[in-house]
């Protein structure tokens, strides 16, 4: 079984990394989203990138206003709100380097790139300047998984770094659409009005989901993109397939290791959201279900913990 502290280290370097990664998405595609609502929407559009983040209690004590240039310096360099993407790269960088000796030379280089560019765009204020940064986290990103992909061996470091991305996937995701459906959703007559559709297309494109949902659906609605995104068994940023794919690993983690309450609370959340479906789910509250989601992620974090990490 590998060494507590090391599992503990690639579990957490993914996890930072998908977030810092999904944070440069969110912000990259709700610019592009003000551009095609106009600016008369921008402080309604601004402010839910903060509750997607769930960190809107701590933006409120320190800022004023929830303004462009308020919310990009919270979520992109503001090094007290630990869920920045400088707080993020930085973190995980910290975590890679406690473990290069057992990840790929080239994933530790790619990690230590992205935290100097980091630092040599801190002093940039607007999304305009900001653009090709966020562009290169994104592809970071991507970089990252590939190399993993194709460099690292299918032991240990292997699943507790897939792991850790899924589940960080699986919580983003979630909030992504748990913000649009609760905080932003329109009156009744705007209900699949173009209106809600462009904002409901700039969910799927913040998730790279887009093509392929218009593969398997006729047209953007909220039923639809709800189910795509929570149940979908194919593709690979929905809820349903995180969760697949990441009980696989901690399977593979717990051949090793007798009476494993992480895998039973995985699989127990698993079996939670496929016994469910879109439609039920609007009917009865989506809110409240994805809520009740978000407590089972707790809970299975503090259970991961406990389980592999803990001295």
């Amino acid at each position: 079984m590998m060494l507590s502290r090391v599992a503990n280290s690639i579990y957490w370097m993914s996890r930072y990394l998908e977030r810092a990664e999904n944070v440069a998405r969110f912000i990259d595609v709700n610019t592009h989203l003000m551009l095609d609502l106009g600016l008369s929407v921008e402080e309604t559009q601004w402010y839910p990138l903060i509750a997607t983040s769930g960190d809107d209690e701590d933006f409120n004590k320190r800022y004023a206003t929830a303004d462009e240039k308020s919310i990009v310096r919270f979520l992109t360099f503001d090094d007290r709100n630990p869920n920045s993407i400088l707080s993020s790269i930085y973190r995980a960088r910290e975590n890679a380097r406690t473990v290069r000796e057992v990840i790929p030379v080239e994933v530790w280089e790619k990690i230590n790139e992205l935290y100097h560019l980091t630092q040599a765009h801190s002093r940039k204020r607007s999304v305009e300047a900001l653009q090709a940064y966020y562009t290169e986290v994104r592809q970071s990103g991507t970089h990252f998984a590939g190399m993993m992909i194709n460099a690292m061996s299918r032991g240990d470091g292997w699943h507790f770094a897939r792991m850790g991305q899924l589940l960080e996937r699986a919580d983003k995701t979630a909030r992504l659409l748990d913000v649009k459906y609760f905080l932003l959703l329109p009156r009744g007559e705007q209900v699949d009005s173009p209106y809600d559709n462009v904002q409901w297309g700039a969910v799927l494109k913040s998730v790279n989901a887009l093509e392929m949902y218009r593969q398997e659906y006729h047209s953007i609605n909220y039923r639809d993109v709800t189910q795509f995104l929570l149940f979908s068994r194919l593709f690979p940023r929905s809820v349903r397939f995180s969760l697949d794919y990441a009980t696989v690993c901690m399977e593979a983690i717990c051949e090793k290791k007798p009476h494993c309450a992480a895998l039973n609370d995985m699989k127990a959340l698993r079996t939670r959201l496929m016994e469910a479906d879109a439609t039920a789910l609007i009917a009865s509250g989506l809110h409240e279900f994805i809520d009740e989601y978000q407590l089972g992620l707790n809970r299975l974090d503090q259970s991961v913990y406990e389980t592999f990490f803990k001295d």
